[in-house]
């Protein structure tokens, strides 16, 4: 992908594939406000500049310094769906999801309503269990993974890059996981064979959440830093607002999606707030 060999691009997803389901490393954890993490960032010095864009990132600021170029994605209709998989948390900060949850990988940003759900929308979700890290109260940023590859959704990023120069775009919703049977059904955002035009694609992707901030940036996930950076190239589009999804239709989708084999909700990489590690918003 522009610049960068199949080689390398799969080394550094499949890093990220490994270890995101890893358990978060108390090591980490070098501060507890989003103000100390900018200020840490910003005096360490210690930056990967010789990498493209990164992710994830405050998409309401639309700075960034970063030169590395490359070409927008295609729309995600016109490209084959390759994975879906969630982190816990919000990865990026945004209008509807700006409440700093901590500088762990498991930390990253809760939705605005968060503070403001009902008892009903927080009663322990007590039916069949299919997938951790979804909890009600919970926010969860979803990721549908779509390549320009010829390839069958699966397990991990790895065969989202199983062609030469593959070119990726992420479709992001950030969700607020409630009990009260009131949110969205993921099952409506599944995958489960769907086609259109001959090409893999989610049943649907969320609507109503506001129009999606597009950039370009990289994979994410806890192994990654503001000094070990992702090498791969990605197009994101992050709708602003949160929405909520009900806690039982997250459980049926782990377990009818099976494609994806997911059973665990993913950390999260912290903020990227450098503006050198950062593209522009057009």
């Amino acid at each position: 992908m522009n610049g960068l060999s199949k080689t390398t691009l799969i080394l550094g997803v499949a890093a990220i594939a490994l270890t995101a389901c890893s358990s978060p490393d108390s090591s980490d954890a070098a501060t507890t406000t989003d103000t100390a993490v900018k200020t840490a960032s910003a005096a360490s010095g210690d930056l990967c500049t010789t990498m493209g864009p990164q992710t994830p990132r405050d998409i309401t600021s639309k700075v960034g310094l970063n030169t590395t170029m490359f070409d927008m994605a295609p729309p995600s209709t016109q490209m084959n769906l390759c994975n879906i998989h969630t982190h816990t948390n919000a990865e990026h900060k945004g209008p509807g999801f700006s409440i700093f949850a901590g500088a762990t990988d498991d930390g990253g940003y809760q939705c605005n309503e968060t503070p403001n759900l009902t008892e009903v929308e927080l009663a322990p979700y007590t039916g069949q269990r299919s997938y951790e890290g979804a909890e009600p109260g919970d926010t969860i940023e979803v990721h549908w993974v779509h390549t320009t590859c010829d390839t069958e959704p699966g397990e991990g990023l790895g065969n989202c890059v199983s062609c030469d120069d593959p070119t990726l775009r992420v479709e992001t919703q950030v969700l607020l996981v409630t009990n009260d049977g009131n949110g969205a059904d993921m099952m409506d955002f599944a995958y489960l064979g769907n086609t259109k035009n001959g090409l893999n694609q989610p049943k649907t992707l969320p609507t109503g959440t506001g129009t999606p901030v597009q950039f370009l940036g990289s994979t994410t996930g806890p192994s990654y830093t503001q000094a070990v950076c992702s090498p791969a190239q990605v197009t994101w589009s992050v709708r602003p607002q949160c929405a909520k999804v009900d806690a039982a239709s997250v459980h049926n989708w782990a377990r009818s999606d099976k494609a994806f084999n997911e059973t665990k909700s993913h950390g999260v990489r912290q903020l990227v707030t450098a503006p050198e590690l950062l593209s522009e918003i057009k």
